[in-house]
């Protein structure tokens, strides 16, 4: 794993800028399941928090209901975050609808449902971009595509998963829009290091016409960084909650850090009160 100095710490924290290709550029902060440190996940109210508080993007994961509806949430099953044992592929939204996703977090939250991504694509301000994390298989494609399409914020949405034959599918539907391969971060067996990320990634990203990574920040190194980097394609990391982490995927020169507190790493992450990242003009 690279290394870096204190005395190049301070420089990276100072300006918070990535030079490519002789260009500075916004290192973009991206809102993991909206503000979910402080808010419940996948929710109306963590979505606006994190609007609030200054990130640049918000990532939210969708899965296709049985009436064909886009509900916001990460897993497969309702059991975590709403307590009832529910599929979501087997229930309509009008059922998901009735379950509360937001006491677990705090009182304060009480009465949060489960939104659809429509609802999320209305509070999406000029100037932002949504990630929108498919976790079902391609049939989910024909509905996301309709919604897109009647939202008019077509050019402010990207498309991430881990699954790259659904990113080709959706390439063909919506050649426009960017997608993004989720790689997570293998572990050795016996030491249970990670792993680095291979640069063969990117061969594959070529050949599949995928528009770049969106990576477990465990396995990026120097070598790996560089490749992509030099291939040029951007990458995106999730998902990082220190500053030391942070700084580290900046000086690498990752496009975007997927945090689930947008706010604290930009302020709190930073010598002297100076900003981590360029405020967002957005």
């Amino acid at each position: 794993m690279f290394r870096t100095g204190s005395a190049r710490r301070g420089s990276v924290f100072l300006a918070g800028i990535l030079m490519t290709a002789g260009c500075a550029r916004q290192t973009e902060v991206i809102a993991h399941r909206g503000a979910s440190y402080d808010a419940p996940e996948n929710t109306l109210a963590a979505v606006r928090l994190a609007w609030e508080r200054g990130a640049d993007a918000v990532e939210v994961d969708v899965h296709l209901t049985a009436d064909h509806q886009l509900a916001v949430i990460h897993d497969a099953n309702t059991k975590r975050t709403a307590g009832a044992d529910w599929r979501v592929s087997e229930k309509t939204m009008a059922e998901m609808w009735t379950l509360d996703v937001g006491r677990w977090k705090g009182d304060q939250f009480a009465g949060q449902t489960i939104p659809m991504l429509e609802e999320v694509l209305e509070l999406l301000p000029n100037g932002k971009k949504l990630f929108v994390e498919i976790k079902c298989k391609g049939e989910i494609l024909p509905y996301l595509q309709k919604t897109v399409e009647a939202s008019g914020k077509r050019r402010q949405i990207v498309i991430i998963c881990f699954d790259p034959d659904v990113l080709v599918q959706s390439k063909q539907r919506m050649p426009d829009i960017p997608v993004y391969w989720l790689v997570g971060t293998e572990k050795d067996k016996e030491t249970q290091k990670p792993i680095p990320h291979s640069p063969e990634l990117i061969a594959f990203i070529r050949e599949k016409g995928i528009d770049g990574l969106d990576v477990n920040y465990e396995g990026v190194d120097e070598v790996f960084a560089r490749a992509v980097r030099q291939a040029g394609y951007d990458w995106y990391v999730w998902t990082v909650d220190d500053c030391r982490t942070a700084e580290l995927m900046i000086h690498l020169g990752a496009r975007g850090i997927t945090t689930n507190r947008p706010a604290w790493l930009k302020k709190e992450c930073s010598p002297r009160g100076k900003a981590l990242f360029m405020e967002s003009s957005g």
